[in-house]
């Protein structure tokens, strides 16, 4: 059974789910977790990589944007994309996009951030619900 946290924002600003999203990387990357942050689109991947490298001055996370099917990402404890998540990448799934993942049960754990924008919040609660009718353990956290 998969755990899935909910992170409720009270916050907004156009950045604020990728800050969330870059310290719950850091967090799993210092305890040796294996992360992959399904984004929308390649462009949101490739945003999130971009603060990855600059959010903390003093923290390094060695992560990739997954570009098809990259031989190197099997070395790689973080990887980034707008594909489903390669099977070398199950133990943390960070979902930034609005829409539940495929296979939710071949996660240890899923994170979702919730924003203060109404639409995502109401898609937020779509996926809460698909979860629990899926059996997960949830958990929600407001930041």
């Amino acid at each position: 059974m998969s755990r899935v946290d909910f992170y409720v924002l009270s916050q907004e600003g156009p950045d604020a789910r990728l800050r969330i999203a870059c310290r719950l990387v850091e967090k799993a990357f210092d305890q040796n977790i294996r992360v992959y942050v399904q984004t929308g689109s390649l462009a949101d991947a490739q945003r999130l990589d971009d603060m990855l490298w600059t959010f903390n001055e003093r923290s390094f996370i060695p992560h990739e944007v997954l570009h098809g099917d990259a031989a190197t990402h099997e070395r790689v404890a973080v990887l980034l994309g707008d594909a489903p998540p390669p099977s070398t990448h199950r133990q943390l799934l960070i979902n930034l996009t609005n829409a539940l993942p495929t296979e939710v049960e071949s996660f240890e754990r899923i994170a979702e951030i919730v924003d203060v924008d109404p639409e995502n919040k109401r898609l937020s609660r779509e996926r809460y619900k698909a979860y629990r009718e899926r059996g997960c353990e949830l958990e929600s956290h407001n930041l």
